[in-house]
């Protein structure tokens, strides 16, 4: 009887522990190519390998080739950050087939779209926070090109978010009110028209979304439209070339998750249950993008940066058995 009840003890004390009778083993991680991903990956490869005992390793990846691998092969076995509506229905049909799980939203506030305007213009004028007031004003944001003329700052050219920009132009009938798009040739072209901009304390009126190191570095508010969110038009005509009758939308929110394959979330459940944990808001990642940018750093010395810095995010998401374990490996690096 007395060693009946020490293995329960023993058995008892393994469960609570949250991970040491669940083997995690070797697990690779998809390290996109884009920044906020790459910290995501580097700070899940580090709490799984530490806090976990998983044997990790991060593998390169993008949106659908990682998806359909996922699918198709197995691996990786994580995802980290995943914008899931350009293959929402390949997912949805995987996790129904066990396939794939979906262990959270990497981004809880989801990815943001809209149009912006610097904050000093609003902070001056509190109704260009609103496209009514934007109209208004329509002679505040001169064209870099014909200062006689409004100037509004477009997605660049061949970005799926040129569609749904173009009919937002016209469903709030911006070239009635005197404006005319600016093709800002790249991403960088309108990332730079942006710095140009606030650091001379200028107008600016244009697309942009986040989290991004621009809207981390330099204050934006996204323009009120006045419409609200209707979801099931944007999603069948204000994204669609051929939308012939846009209405006005807000952008609604881009879902961003982690997914991970069925193997890893069955073998794994508590490495599993940090993932759907954590989540990060896009302000804080806007913040943490712009430090990634001013320091030229990569995802594994800004993972150092949001570990050492940010406990009060991160530690919610684990027991405090692997918060000591993750912090004792921190303080050897």
């Amino acid at each position: 009887m007395k060693c009946l009840v020490g293995a329960v003890i023993v058995l008892f004390g393994m469960i609570t522990s949250g991970q040491a009778s669940e083997p995690c083993g070797k697990i690779s991680i998809a390290d996109m190519n884009w920044s906020s991903a790459t910290l995501i990956a580097n700070v899940d490869l580090f709490i799984l390998e530490h806090g976990y005992g998983c044997d990790a390793e991060l593998v390169p990846g993008d949106t659908m080739p990682t998806t359909i691998s996922m699918m198709e092969k197995g691996e990786p076995d994580i995802a980290p950050e995943l914008w899931s509506n350009s293959a929402r229905e390949a997912i949805d049909k995987a996790v129904a087939e066990k396939r794939l799980r979906i262990a959270g939203s990497s981004l809880s506030d989801g990815g943001e779209e809209g149009f912006w305007v610097p904050e000093y213009m609003v902070k001056k004028d509190p109704s260009l926070a609103t496209i009514s007031g934007v109209i208004a004003n329509a002679k505040l944001f001169e064209h870099p090109e014909d200062p006689s003329i409004s100037g509004f700052f477009g997605c660049p050219a061949g970005w799926n978010c040129q569609t749904s920009t173009a009919h937002l132009f016209d469903a709030l009938k911006l070239a009635d009110a005197g404006f005319e798009m600016v093709d800002p040739g790249s991403s960088a072209g309108l990332a730079g028209s942006i710095a140009k901009a606030y650091e001379r304390g200028e107008s600016w009126f244009g697309y942009y979304w986040s989290p991004t190191a621009v809207l981390g570095k330099y204050k934006m508010v996204k323009v009120d439209f006045e419409s609200g969110v209707d979801f099931d038009h944007f999603t069948t005509c204000t994204t669609q070339e051929e939308c012939e009758n846009p209405k006005a939308t807000m952008y609604p929110p881009a879902p961003v998750h982690t997914i991970t394959t069925e193997a890893f979330a069955s073998k794994s459940p508590a490495a599993f249950e940090y993932l759907s944990r954590r989540s990060f808001k896009n302000a804080q990642m806007n913040t943490l993008l712009a430090w990634m940018e001013e320091n030229q750093a990569e995802g594994d010395v800004a993972m150092e940066e949001f570990l050492n810095n940010y406990e009060s995010t991160w530690m919610p998401w684990v027991s405090s058995e692997v918060a000591m374990k993750v912090k004792k490996a921190l303080a050897e690096l």
